[in-house]
């Protein structure tokens, strides 16, 4: 099967891609990749991932997924830092989906930060 978040290369396998980081068995190492890890998260409905993966500051009490909601595809539009030595990074995504209403698209920068060496979702940025 191969990673709803598109994969790193494109194509990638989900055992290959996001699955050891939802598993709680690795930490994506930069900003896109938990970025892409969330969005598969949210694909998967794994809240435990999701949860783990937000900044306590700013993590909401109920981080639940809406069953409701089917997630069609990610796209990485850039990134800022987030990388191997940095500390602070952003994530610019499109992300489609659909409920009752019809489809969607999800635009948002995303900030992240490395907290005791794990790359966190911090906050999305206004645009």
């Amino acid at each position: 099967m191969i990673c709803p978040c598109s994969g790193m290369p494109p194509g990638t396998a989900y055992d290959d891609c996001c699955r050891p980081a939802l598993d709680g068995e690795s930490w994506p190492t930069t900003a896109e990749a938990l970025m892409r890890s969330r969005y598969t998260a949210f694909v998967r409905g794994n809240e435990d991932h999701l949860f783990r993966t937000w900044h306590a500051k700013t993590r909401p009490d109920d981080v639940g997924v809406d069953d409701a909601t089917t997630w069609l595809g990610l796209e990485i539009v850039s990134t800022t830092g987030g990388g191997f030595d940095d500390v602070t990074g952003t994530v610019h995504f499109r992300a489609r989906f659909r409920d009752h209403l019809g489809d969607h698209v999800l635009e948002e920068n995303s900030s992240f930060v490395r907290r005791a060496g794990r790359w966190m979702y911090l906050e999305a940025l206004e645009s």
